[in-house]
């Protein structure tokens, strides 16, 4: 098997030949020489420095009188000299006098030489020595620092053609990655569920292998795709697509990484990745996130004029507008909020098309299951088709968790497969946490919370506008105590007026069964209250569902609050009309909240039944729920009646759990899933 590098490799090497000898470079060398040779210098100083003791000029005049000195020379400004005799152990022969050369006059040094010639000591003169060593020694720190500017600085802006480079030159370059068709595994094969994206990207992919065919009629090629969508949606994961369908270079960069702390680097950034997308035409350029750089320029966004980010978003502009018909360089960006970004950004001729990747449908979740269900060995009873149905408003990145949480649970569970069991388990996971089976719960919290959820169930199964009930379980999970899961028959884009109020009846049945019961209510139902106002409001102020207020939007501005304008009072329109609003969305709460009232009263033996049930058997699904409500009696056995048969047939005594104290008040039930806007 041969041993054969790919040719990005061999174009980022150092272009040594194969089998040739490692040779050091010019600039380790350089490196090398600058450290020995400053190691010599300082080495030579503390040397010099060490070797002599300093000797004040009384003390050195009374050792010159008592014969104690042997030699002496006069270098320059200062007096050296060689003791006959050490006082202590620690001192040196050699000493340097501590004076001033201001201070000696003719008559002071005739002095000194009279003592010298009395006590028979050597006297010499070397003013050359003394003058280049005093100097050596002043020259030297600046030297040094000299050369760590030289080294550090001035011999890597050299290298980069006098801008900024080295340490400092770094900033400026693009910090993009390129991908080729050989470094990534995805392709159009591992995007499901979003084909109208995919039939845009595929477009680009032919612009780009086919220019001619496409010119021909006079078009040209798009030079911008803007991914628009939630997240998790696939916008990443189809411009990995991209890249591996297409033969061409693929630059791929965010947009958080063009902003730095040093003003001007985003733009040269910018600069630089264009310059090497041009030089590799054709290509493809994709800004990951490109609201970082891209939000609309103005009041409320940034400081002025001379702000990184519009710094930054000028040069994109500018690099964008200046490619020529023949440049074969297409720029897709990605976002998930294009309401903020500039509209010069957004315009034809720079982002030509905008792909909306929305959340999948029901058949797109499908699909996007078996895409990722091909990497997981599947149980005969797996049904898919019923999966995408439990999972509406769950994004692509949903969905994988799902599948992979699910083969997880089966692995921890010594299974051979993933049945559907698991997947289920592993949906209500990722919605709503992790199920707490080993928790203990005090017996009036767990009966509060048994109607609670029964209150729920029982409407859901009885109003006639809701979805299908799925299950319902007080076992907690996450930061519910409980929760009742829905099977909708179909993806809903427009919600009916009967659905929603059939949607805050039921989610008025929690509190009211309580209450209807057991005479007291707890803090569980905050979440319902919560969701229920919140589409009440929304019925009143957005979709135009009171008479009185009448078909007109009086809900938050999304463009207002982009562009970071505040009203007088947070609202445009009056206190008056404010008012008529709260009184509406009262309206409508009130009539669902009696309503509910009613219909619980009317079915008590049902509600009991259900409540009965659950404080029994904790999980109850849709077709046993439907049993009690025709008045039917379960008989299945329950966890204790599986751990007792276990008992028994070890030989030993059925011991049941000793009770533990009871833990801190639970918060609630689970909350039914809410329309987007």
């Amino acid at each position: 098997m041969s041993d054969q590098r790919p040719d990005h490799e061999d174009r980022q090497g150092s272009g040594r030949p194969p089998g040739s000898p490692m040779r050091m470079s010019r600039g380790v060398l350089g490196w090398v020489v600058f450290i020995v040779f400053s190691l010599m210098l300082v080495m030579m100083v503390m040397n010099q420095m060490n070797s002599r003791d300093r000797l004040s000029m009384d003390a050195f005049l009374a050792e010159l009188e008592d014969g104690n000195i042997s030699k002496i020379v006069f270098e320059g400004s200062r007096i050296t000299g060689e003791r006959k005799h050490v006082p202590s152990p620690n001192q040196q022969k050699d000493f340097e006098v501590e004076w001033l050369s201001q201070s000696m006059d003719w008559e002071f040094t005739q002095h000194i030489l009279q003592l010298a010639r009395k006590s028979g000591t050597e006297v010499r003169t070397d003013n050359n020595t003394g003058v280049f060593f005093n100097l050596l020694i002043s020259i030297v720190p600046w030297i040094l620092v000299f050369a760590f500017i030289w080294f550090f600085v001035f011999r890597q802006l050299r290298g980069f053609g006098g801008g900024a480079g080295g340490v400092l030159g770094n900033f400026g370059r693009s910090r993009h990655r390129v991908s080729s068709k050989e470094h990534t595994n995805v392709t159009f094969n591992d995007v499901a569920g979003i084909d109208e994206a995919k039939e845009e990207c595929t477009e680009l992919i032919e612009f780009l292998k086919n220019p001619k065919r496409f010119q021909r009629l006079g078009g040209r090629i798009p030079r911008g795709v803007l991914l628009v969508g939630d997240p998790g949606c696939g916008k990443t994961l189809l411009a990995k697509a991209i890249a591996g369908e297409a033969d061409v270079p693929f630059f791929s960069i965010s947009g958080s990484d063009f902003v730095e702390m040093f003003v001007g680097v985003g733009a040269s950034r910018v600069r630089d990745l264009f310059k090497q997308a041009k030089d590799n035409s054709p290509c493809i350029v994709f800004l990951d996130e490109i609201d970082a750089v891209g939000r609309r320029r103005g009041a409320g966004f940034t400081s002025g004029g001379h702000d990184e980010r519009e710094q930054t978003l000028n040069a994109i502009l500018v690099e964008m507008d200046g490619f020529d018909s023949s440049d074969q360089v297409i720029v897709i960006a990605a976002t998930n909020r294009a309401d903020v970004l500039d509209p010069a950004l957004v315009r034809p001729g720079r982002f030509d098309r905008q792909v909306f990747v929305p959340l999948p449908d029901v058949k797109g979740r499908l699909e996007i299951l078996r895409v990722h269900a091909r990497r997981i060995k599947l149980g005969p009873d797996v049904d898919l088709h019923r999966l995408a149905r439990g999972t509406p408003l769950f994004s692509g990145a949903d969905l994988a968790a799902i599948i992979n949480e699910a083969a997880l649970l089966a692995t921890l569970s010594n299974k051979d497969f993933v049945e559907m069991e698991d997947l289920e388990e592993a949906r209500d996971k990722v919605r709503w946490g992790r199920a707490k089976k080993s928790r203990v719960i005090d017996e009036k919290d767990r009966i509060a919370t048994a109607y609670h959820e029964a209150g729920h169930a029982l409407l859901q199964c009885i109003l006639p506008d809701t979805d299908p009930l799925h299950k319902v379980s007080i076992i907690p999970r996450g930061p519910y105590g409980g929760a009742s899961f829905t099977l909708p028959e179909k993806d809903r884009t427009n919600y009916s007026e009967r659905w929603l109020r059939s949607t805050i009846r039921v989610l008025c049945g929690g509190r009211l069964a309580e209450e209807l019961v057991l005479g007291d209510v707890n803090t569980g139902a905050s979440a319902d209250i919560r969701q229920a106002t919140e589409l009440a409001r929304r019925m009143v102020t957005e979709w135009g569902m009171s008479r009185r207020v009448g078909f007109i939007y009086y809900g938050e501005d999304d463009r207002r609050n982009a562009l970071g304008w505040d009203l007088p009072g947070g609202h445009d329109y009056s206190p008056q009309t404010a008012e008529v609003i709260d009184q509406e969305v009262r309206k409508v709460i009130d009539e669902s909240y009696a309503d509910t009232r009613r219909l619980l009263s009317e079915n008590r033996d049902k509600l009991e039944a259900i409540a009965q049930a659950l404080l029994k058997y904790e999980t109850l699904d849709a077709a046993e729920v439907q049993r009690l409500i025709r008045g039917e009696r379960l008989e299945r056995p329950t966890l204790d009646d599986l751990l007792d048969a276990d008992q028994a047939g070890a030989g030993k005594p059925a011991v049941k759990p000793r009770p533990e104290p009871p833990p801190a008040p639970q918060l609630g039930s689970g909350p039914v899933p809410m329309p987007s806007s």
